[in-house]
């Protein structure tokens, strides 16, 4: 698929639980921990290419666990650091920074650069997962799309396409800025600071943890259904931003 006027980012920040040789200390007898949702996002690294490779975009991945730096919170977030994290030197927690945090955040900025150099407009995909119950308390999205709703551009798009969704998946609960709000400290958030509305639409899409299936994937219908409607979507926007197939 062609993403016509806009170039298409992809990308995962926790699309993984591994833990660099050098800080396996930090994580000893910490199995557990790591392997639930507070490790990771399971499912949305296979997501993430899935969609990726369909629009035809660049994908920017990472499968560091979160627990060691969060790479969609600000590097001036506290919690950009986890209980295992937080507690080392400033210089230990600088070096993270340096290491893992800011590569990512840089190779996403210049997929962004590029694509503003190709096509003049961005729409950047923050692929997650979250987990369906938490602090005892059952979250009832399936799906999710968050935003800014102080962009025009992402709210006309997420109420578009979050309607879509709900008429593809009628037995699926579609929510938007729920369980979590879009414009809340994070990478689109951070990117959004540097470029207008006109030239960076960031969604973030969030998909409920108990889909996750055999091998750590989400079955296929997440991924078509999210494929379908947002080209469906972007034709109904703008004629401009419809993805159309080709050879």
């Amino acid at each position: 698929m062609d993403a016509g006027a806009w170039a298409v980012l992809v990308t995962s920040e926790h699309g993984g639980n591994d833990v660099p040789a050098e800080h396996r200390s930090l994580f000893r007898g910490r199995k557990a921990l790591l392997d639930s949702h507070r490790g990771w996002d399971p499912g949305t690294l296979d997501l993430a290419e899935r969609l990726a490779s369909a629009l035809g975009a660049p994908l920017v991945p990472s499968t560091v666990t979160r627990l060691l730096v969060d790479l969609n919170r600000s590097p001036h977030n506290p919690r950009v650091f986890s209980d295992m994290t937080r507690p080392l030197p400033r210089a230990e927690r600088l070096a993270l920074l340096e290491r893992w945090h800011r590569p990512h955040w840089d190779a996403v900025r210049s997929a962004i650069a590029a694509g503003l150099r190709e096509r003049g407009r961005v729409l950047h995909l923050g692929i997650h997962s979250f987990t369906p119950v938490l602090n005892g308390v059952v979250r009832k999205p399936d799906v999710a799309l968050l935003y800014d709703p102080a962009r025009a551009g992402e709210r006309e798009l997420v109420a578009s396409w979050s309607r879509a969704l709900a008429a593809a998946l009628p037995s699926r609960v579609v929510r938007r800025n729920d369980p979590y709000r879009g414009n809340t400290d994070g990478l689109p958030t951070a990117m959004r600071r540097d470029l207008s509305a006109s030239r960076y639409l960031g969604i973030e899409i969030e998909i409920n943890q108990r889909h996750v299936g055999r091998g750590g994937r989400f079955p296929a219908w997440v991924a078509e259904s999210l494929l379908a409607t947002l080209t469906d979507v972007l034709r109904r926007v703008d004629p401009r931003l419809a993805l159309r197939a080709h050879d």
